[in-house]
């Protein structure tokens, strides 16, 4: 993401040493500063919060400052872009300057600016180990939703060879990868292990020996399962498409660093009061993005502050990890599900009465399962529904028809009954219970 003005140097610093606190919170207060100010001139959401607010750009002068302004949650996006399109009145650049436009689930379209790298996932890709002419089978979507392209970008600027797999079956980015000699993996960490396992099993494995994962739970047996089972040395990320990279894991993988050039509070959910050390809050995010800036956008993870000093000595706070979600979306295999769109894609068929999604885990692998009750004298079509709900969501159902009577008339539309730490292992001694950042997005296959 193009950062704003003289703040590039700064911002893009990739020293894993840091910064020392002072230095640390003087440049979150430029950002800060500086998103406001560039904000108010050219993003005429932000100039109206602002005026509702009652605060001028000038008012705000570091982090602190920014509690005068209200939090834009992730959830107010389609409403916004549906009055104002196509982007909410957010978007600081022509759009004909634009290098893409992408559609997210909610549905959220986002827009992808000029040049290389947009959403900065170099940083984080050369934490994990990545560098020139390393072969890396990229899994997640390169069809509507960004989260492909958002990793091609780092990977491009690296110099490594991506192969796009995208969405593409199991067994043919097998063999993709096979014939390139791919030693780098990016995308889920579940796919990266069906990768693996079904690969074993044809007597041919795959040379995996690194992976930037994202969008869905790492839970410590699978960390492990991957590492010591298949030899991959694993890093996360946590990015989106309206944020860019937000934090990343170092060599020492004790927590989440926060990315360059983004201002990020944790906020408790309710009154937006800055959550302590170790308490949980929802992650708000501030950018000076010459073409989206953000200035206290709310993105419905929830995490905690480690600000404990790490074992190489580096100063900057870390985030412990994804701690749940704020709002209605639910992620399931790298895709967020929202209610409203199986309102859409199952409230109008008349040979449905009622219906609920539950998302659940077998292990590490997400299960989505969509349970329907028929209309008076009808009788629901599981594949037909099935391919309604895939069109909406992107993620492909479980469809069952149920009895009459049997969803109750209060039940929820969209029920998680996974744990939250994934499969009940511990967390680091003093941490919350963490798992893996929700990020890019990434259709089911």
């Amino acid at each position: 993401m193009a950062l704003v003005k003289e703040e590039r140097g700064s911002a893009g610093d990739r020293s894993s040493s840091g910064r020392r606190p002072g230095d640390w919170r003087a440049l979150q207060d430029r950002l800060a500063a500086r998103a406001v100010r560039y904000g108010a001139q050219h993003s005429r959401e932000i100039r109206a919060r602002l005026k509702r607010s009652g605060v001028r750009p000038d008012d705000i002068g570091g982090v602190a400052d920014l509690q005068a302004i209200p939090v834009l949650p992730k959830d107010d996006l389609p409403a916004l872009q549906a009055a104002d399109p196509p982007f909410g009145g957010m978007l600081a650049a022509p759009l004909a300057s634009l290098a893409r436009v992408h559609r997210s689930p909610g549905p959220i379209n986002d827009p992808e600016g000029p040049g290389p790298d947009f959403w900065r996932l170099r940083t984080a890709l050369e934490a994990a180990g990545f560098g020139p002419g390393d072969v890396v089978l990229n899994s997640f979507s390169h069809h509507l939703t960004p989260g492909g392209l958002m990793l091609d970008g780092g990977l491009q600027a690296i110099g490594c060879v991506a192969i796009a797999g995208g969405v593409e079956a199991t067994a043919v980015q097998i063999d993709a990868a096979r014939a390139a000699g791919a030693t780098g993996y990016a995308g889920t960490p579940q796919f990266l292990l069906t990768l693996l396992e079904r690969a074993e099993a044809s007597g041919r494995p795959l040379e995996l020996r690194r992976a930037l994962v994202s969008g869905a739970p790492l839970p410590p047996s699978l960390r492990a399962r991957l590492q010591d089972g298949f030899g991959v040395d694993v890093y996360q990320a946590y990015a989106a498409a309206d944020t860019g990279l937000l934090a990343y894991e170092g060599a020492e993988k004790d927590g989440w660093r926060i990315a360059p050039g983004v201002v990020v509070e944790v906020l408790v959910p309710g009154d937006d009061r800055p959550a302590r050390e170790g308490e949980t809050g929802q992650v708000v995010v501030t950018s000076p993005n010459e073409v989206y800036p953000l200035v206290r956008f709310g993105t419905g993870d929830l995490s905690a502050w480690n600000r404990a000093p790490c074992r190489v000595g580096r100063a900057r706070p870390q985030l412990v990890g994804f701690l749940g979600r704020v709002g209605e979306g639910v992620k399931v295999r790298g895709m967020f599900v929202h209610p409203r769109e199986l309102a859409a894609a199952l409230g109008p068929d008349p040979s449905v009465s009622r219906y609920q999604a539950v998302v659940s885990a077998d292990g590490a692998r997400d299960i989505f399962t969509v349970r329907v009750e028929p209309a008076p004298g009808a009788a629901p079509d599981p594949a037909r529904l099935a391919s309604r709900v895939r069109e909406a969501v992107k993620i492909r159902p479980v469809v069952e028809v149920a009895p009459p009577g049997t969803i109750p008339r209060e039940a929820r539309p969209l029920l998680d009954v996974r744990k939250n730490a994934g499969d009940g292992d511990a967390a680091p001694s003093g941490s919350p219970r963490y798992q893996t950042w929700p990020g890019v997005a990434k259709e089911s296959r």
